[in-house]
């Protein structure tokens, strides 16, 4: 992508249709079952002698129920076909669903309709592990951040504006029941239009035999999920997030009416934040992460959750009394607490989301995210209900709104540290991303010379004690480093290092036997396909200059023969972590966040991998900026 720009993905054909679909699937859903519950609540609609309550739980039930069914199937469709195809069917399907649901509507016959929202269930099962799984085909790995949270955040603005015109429409007198039905089938078909603009997107596993056993493939899908650490504990930090907002979307409908005393429109009110600010964090993320993957994000992520539930608790205490609707409740500014943080919890849930939706696409295997992804939907279900069940218990038990809300995010706070002593990478590259984003404004160039995936080692310019730092923040895959023993056994830094799988290593004359133990371990991450980088130099310039590389590059080569990429760090001389004018770290900071240079050449071929040769490469990249 030439552009930073990640709004100039709309101008793609390998974007646009692919977001038109999603979003106008997502606005569907949401458009006709709203529409279906206000007939319930006000039309006296029913089935079965069911009061409104008790339909309105199980059309819940009914819609989630496909999820459960055949996810582990359409993540199977999903790599076993070509992708766009599979999009054009099952958009084809939403246009005969909702033509089922038209009868229902005009007939007023709650039994079509159930059914109809069953299909709809079925509808969204099958278009979201391959909407996800296609993102990585359709894009650049610099793109997937600003891809997934645009996908992301139109989904939810999607499933809002559903939401309120579902709801809208079908109360419209005298024809709502009419225009309902023109609305559904309308919005159907400009999602199968736009599916026929999706590019080809060949199957990743075109000779998969489809397995129909549910439970069975359900069950193994999950298995080999949990064989990638991080791609599992992604899926189940992502569950989480869908347990945490269960909860919120579930009782602030409640929230709304009992504990801030508004109307309907204050409700629309709380739930449009909410849902524009996942929106805007989901659109945040790619320039807050440098258009790469930042996991780091995550913690950031859920710190703002639990931190803005925390507070929503005690904002509700202070709510003013009185009867509101949504202009007398914005007016009072004793209501503003309440809004930011309703807003704010969106935008963390966006931080939050989205970095774990591309770790999953890049960390699976290729011929396995679309069932990642199913097993993720899985995942989220269960989570869902088990919320809903928790939720249920703890107000029976005397929970009050707030309380089960505050509940809910300290719960967050326990849950995050749990996952992050599983998955400490997270952690790590949280403590990176505020370092170096907090201290350097980083140039790129070359990024795309260092491969996503297989061996390589990755040398470069030694300037400061902060170098490490700058490179594992702004590769994209983890960087193993060896280093000189004594940086590593830095304090605060040394917790990185170690999480970071860096290498101490000292000289032979100084310890010879901690020498042969770094390069061994740097065979075996090699062996293993990992990202090795080294300061060739083997000490930090006392000059700005670049000294000569030792042989240890070629030593490291001639045993595990892979691609060597030279790396050029600029702007570092001079800083507080650099050696000019005295000690590094021992004098006070002239300068922060300062531009840098992050300057990555092309990869050189084991063979050709000569010290020497590879000096003067980091030397041109370099030039003449220190």
């Amino acid at each position: 992508m030439q552009s930073h720009n990640q709004f100039s993905l709309f101008g793609t054909r390998r974007f646009l249709p692919l977001f038109i679909t999603q979003f106008f699937g997502a606005f569907n859903d949401n458009l006709f079952k709203n529409a279906f519950l206000v007939m319930i609540v006000y039309a006296g609609l029913s089935a079965g002698g069911m009061d409104s309550q008790t339909l309105i739980g199980a059309s819940a039930g009914i819609f989630i129920l496909p999820f459960f069914l055949f996810s582990a199937v359409s993540g199977q469709l999903a790599e076993k076909f070509d992708k766009a195809r599979m999009a054009r069917a099952v958009k084809l399907l939403e246009v005969l669903i909702m033509l089922a649901a038209g009868y229902g509507f005009w007939q007023h016959n709650a039994y079509v309709l159930l059914g109809c929202l069953f299909m709809m269930g079925v509808h969204s099962t099958l278009f979201g592990p391959l909407k996800y799984s296609v993102l990585p085909q359709y894009l650049q790995p610099r793109e997937l951040m600003a891809g997934n949270g645009l996908i992301e955040g139109g989904t939810f603005i999607a499933i809002l504006l559903g939401q309120i015109a579902g709801t809208v429409i079908v109360q419209h007198q005298p024809h709502g029941e009419t225009m309902i039905i023109w609305a559904c089938v309308a919005v159907a078909v400009i999602g199968l239009l736009a599916s026929r603009s999706m590019p080809p997107a060949p199957a990743p596993a075109p000779d998969l035999k489809i397995s129909w056993n549910v439970l069975g493939e359900t069950w193994r899908i999950i298995n080999f999920s949990r064989q990638n650490k991080t791609v599992f504990n992604s899926l189940l930090g992502l569950s989480w997030f869908w347990f945490v907002g269960a909860i919120y979307l579930t009782y602030l409908p409640e929230m709304s009416k009992v504990v801030l005393h508004g109307d309907a429109s204050v409700y629309t009110l709380l739930i449009t934040l909410f849902s524009v600010g996942i929106g805007a964090g989901s659109v945040l993320c790619d320039k807050l992460s440098g258009h790469k993957i930042e996991v780091g994000l995550v913690p950031f992520g859920s710190m703002g959750l639990s931190a803005f539930g925390i507070d929503l608790y005690f904002a509700l205490g202070h709510s003013p009394l009185g009867n509101y609707d949504w202009i007398s409740f914005l007016r009072d500014s004793g209501h503003w607490r309440v809004m930011f943080d309703l807003a704010l919890l969106g935008v963390f849930g966006g931080f939050y989301t989205v970095p774990l939706y591309a770790l999953i696409q890049t960390r699976s295997d290729k011929r396995f995210v679309s069932r990642a992804i199913a097993a993720n939907n899985i995942l989220n279900s269960l989570f869902m209900v088990v919320a809903s069940a928790m939720g249920i218990a703890l107000i029976k038990a005397g929970l009050s709104i707030p309380a089960l809300l505050l509940t809910v995010a300290l719960l967050n706070v326990l849950v995050a540290i749990y996952i992050y002593t599983l998955i400490p990478e997270f952690l790590m590259r949280f403590l990176v991303w505020i370092l170096i984003g907090l201290l350097y404004r980083i140039k790129e160039r070359g990024l795309e010379n260092i491969p996503d995936e297989g061996p390589c080692v990755l040398i470069c310019n030694h300037v400061s004690f902060m170098d490490a730092m700058v490179i594992a923040g702004t590769v994209r895959r983890p960087v193993r480093f060896v280093m000189d023993h004594r940086i590593f056994k830095i304090p605060v830094l040394n917790f990185i290092f170690r999480v970071a799988g860096a290498i101490p290593i000292a000289p032979a004359k100084e310890d010879p036997t901690l020498k042969d133990k770094a390069f061994d371990r740097v065979a075996q991450y090699l062996a293993e396909g990992e990202v090795v980088c080294i300061f060739p130099e083997g000490a930090i310039t006392r000059d700005g200059e670049i000294r000569t590389f030792r042989p240890g590059i070629e030593e490291i080569i001639k045993r595990t023969p892979v691609p060597v990429i030279p790396i050029a760090l600029q702007g570092l001389w001079g800083s507080f972590f650099s050696r000019k004018d005295g000690a590094a770290m021992m004098k006070m900071p002239r300068r922060f966040w300062s531009r840098i240079g992050f300057n990555v050449g092309a990869p050189v071929p084991a063979e050709a991998a000569d010290r020497m040769a590879l000096e003067a490469r980091v030397r041109e990249l370099r030039g003449d900026w220190k």
